[in-house]
């Protein structure tokens, strides 16, 4: 009988292998906002600390850059899956919708539609997902700022990029290796990022948030 090498089949065969090579440790998917800057920086540290791209899948949203629209290509993704991108469906134990506050009217409820599908979704071995909006006030670059400044009062967006690029000059969105020039920072910015989030909450802003540290620290201690 004649070998099937269709497309089709290639597809098959590449997603069997890959789930294939899956570690035992969870399944987690990031959806972000932006096509650069977050997964690049989420992409260097699945390579410094040697996760499977099978087991950490990072993609920008498709729908939109909308927070709402995040929040719904990251549900999207995961209940369907893509065969382009070699993912089944339901295929993890984590989702995370991460994106900023900027001046977007679908943040708040995009923040609500997170909340109401945590821990509501099954996966393909019938567990509850947990379904998590990561937000930053006022944006990503607060959390870089962090590396550098206790910052504890709202600031402004482009305030935010001004004081960055006093400390990593040249510094634009969708820049590589961020995380290989702040890593050696990322203990000091994740206490200050957790003071943050023990005084405030997303639902505070424009008061300062992030919750990249919380998602930074399961990624880097996924494999312990």
């Amino acid at each position: 009988m004649a070998r099937d090498n269709s497309p089709k089949e290639r597809q098959r065969k590449q997603l069997e292998r890959k789930q294939g090579r899956r570690a035992s440790y969870d399944r987690i998917l990031i959806v972000s906002e932006g096509s650069k800057t977050e997964p690049n920086y989420f992409r260097e540290i699945r390579t410094a600390y040697r996760l499977h791209t099978a087991n950490v899948e990072v993609h920008p949203s498709e729908l939109g850059t909308a927070p709402i629209q995040v929040v719904q290509y990251a549900r999207s993704l995961f209940e369907s899956g893509d065969r382009h991108k070699q993912i089944q469906p339901r295929a993890f134990e984590q989702v995370y919708a991460v994106f900023d506050r900027d001046d977007h009217t679908s943040y708040f409820d995009a923040l609500q539609l997170a909340d109401s599908l945590d821990g509501k979704l099954r996966n393909d071995n019938k567990q509850a997902v947990r379904f998590q909006a990561i937000a930053s006030v006022p944006s990503f670059e607060l959390w870089l700022l962090l590396h550098f400044e206790d910052i504890r009062a709202p600031i402004q967006r482009d305030e935010v990029m001004r004081r960055l690029r006093l400390h990593l000059p040249g510094y634009e969105k969708g820049a590589g290796q961020v995380f290989t020039i702040t890593c050696d920072r990322l203990g000091v910015a994740t206490q200050r990022a957790l003071a943050l989030v023990s005084k405030f909450s997303a639902y505070d802003a424009p008061k300062p948030y992030t919750g990249i540290g919380g998602l930074v620290t399961l990624l880097t201690t996924l494999r312990n």
